[in-house]
Order: structure tokens, then sequence, then C-alpha cells
């Protein structure tokens, strides 16, 4: 099936209920551009309705994931604050947008995931890395903060303050090994190896029901901010039993039957 949406810097390759998404900017190892930034905000921006894509595989083309922003398309900052907080706003809300989307994203990354880039893969859901792949936070090497589009939510809470703080205010790079290490990817194999990495992972969220799969991304994204153990409770409870009655018996029975379940999402 093809994407009903043509990009100018994004591929985006729909495969039973997947759709796999390219930044395709590879002679500018994917860095971002003003064009890559609305690309990908009316992509993940269309999702949230668009229950027919249960999954998000998130890279790069080329030798790299995602360099992150693109020094030389980037003359529209620096005018004035308020001009400068737009512009901003404008990339910070990619993130928003995939956090927001109920898809879960797999980022598979190899190269450099630097930048916007490491912000674009600490906001999935599941990051795969090649053993080639390095991170680090750049913004940190050009005279700007390192709290930057999501890093200081997400970094810390996927890797400790000590390894976040190191990254954020040294600007260091982190090469797959260390990243298995503390928690930043879930696996790192050899470069040919990371699609199918992907694809296997995408296989297993699509044997969940579709509104169990849609209702675990917003669980782990409620619980991660609530206030106390009560409150991620009630939120489970209901989720638990919106999926109870049109899931468990069909997911049950195929359960004890050792086949795949077949769900209906209507």
């Amino acid at each position: 099936m093809a994407s009903d949406y043509q990009y100018e810097t994004l591929d985006i390759d729909h495969r039973d209920g997947v759709d796999w998404v390219t930044m395709n900017r590879p002679d500018q190892y994917n860095a971002i551009n003003q064009q890559l930034t609305e690309d990908m905000l009316d992509y993940f921006g269309k999702l949230l309705f668009k229950h027919e894509v249960r999954i998000v595989v998130l890279r790069g083309a080329g030798k790299h994931f995602c360099s992150g922003l693109d020094l030389n398309d980037a003359g529209h900052f620096g005018a004035s604050n308020p001009a400068d907080m737009r512009g901003q706003r404008r990339i910070s809300e990619i993130i928003m947008r995939m956090r927001r989307c109920p898809q879960p994203i797999i980022a598979l990354m190899q190269g450099a995931a630097t930048g916007g880039g490491f912000a674009f893969a600490l906001a999935c859901d599941v990051r795969y890395a090649a053993e080639n792949a390095k991170m680090n936070v750049a913004m940190s090497k050009i005279g700007l903060t390192g709290c930057d589009i999501g890093i200081s939510y997400f970094l810390p809470r996927s890797v400790g303050t000590s390894n976040a703080a190191e990254m954020m205010m040294g600007g260091r790079f982190v090469f797959a090994d260390k990243a298995l290490r503390i928690g930043l990817v879930s696996e790192v194999v050899p470069l040919d190896e990371l699609e199918a990495m992907g694809q296997t992972m995408a296989s297993e969220m699509l044997a969940m029901s579709p509104l169990g799969l849609r209702m675990t991304k917003e669980g782990l994204n409620i619980s991660q901010d609530a206030g106390s153990l009560e409150a991620v409770a009630a939120m489970e409870d209901r989720g638990q039993v919106l999926c109870i009655a049109p899931y468990l018996e069909e997911g049950g029975q195929a359960f004890l039957e050792k086949r795949p379940a077949v769900y209906n999402d209507d």
C-alpha cells in the first residue's frame, strides 16, 4: 500500500499496518532543514486518527540516522527572540506530535543520531542501534543550552541524571556499546541486521490487540509523570476494562490453541 502523502524529505512505505518512515536527505546526513521540519510536522500530526497505521518505524537514509539541525539552512534563526521562538516551537512540536500519536514508534539508528536527530530518537518508544551508531547532544557544542526539544525530559528518564548531565553538559558522544549498557537503546546489532530487528519488534507489537497497543503507549506516557501509584492503578484498571469485552475471549482462546489471535478494531 502506497502512502497517501508525498513528502520532499520523507519516504513512507506502508506494510501491513506499519509505516516505515525514512528521513531522506542522505547527502546532508538527514540534517533537519525547514522542509524536513514541515514534513515531520505534517506526518506525525496526521497520525492521531489513522488507526490503519498501527506502528511507525523511523530511520534515516544513507550512512546516518539524523545529524541534527542543518546549519546551512538555519538563516531563519537569529533574527529576534520572538522569531526564534516561533522557529524553535515548530521543531519541538514534532516531538509533541510523536508522543501524542497513539502508534508506538521504533527508532533504527545507524551512524550519527545527534542534536535534533538524537531528540527524535529519544521521542521514540523503542530504540535499536547499529554497531556504528553514535549519539550526542550537539547543541552543547555550538553555544546553546543542552536542554532542547525534549532532551532534558527524556534523557534522564532513560539513563539517569548523571549520564544525562554528562551528555548534556559536555556534548560527549555515546557510542553504541555504552548506549546499550546505560539503557539508552534496547539492542545493538550489525548494520545489516537493523531492519530485521525493527521488523521483529513491529511483528511482536502487531500481535497485541489494536486498542491494547494504543493504550499501552498512552499508559506508559501517563505513568512517567503520575503523582501516585493510586493514579496509575486507576488508569490501568480502566484500560484493562476497555479491552476485556472486545479482546480477552479471542486472545485467551488463541493462546490456548497456540495460534495468532485475530482482533477487530471496529
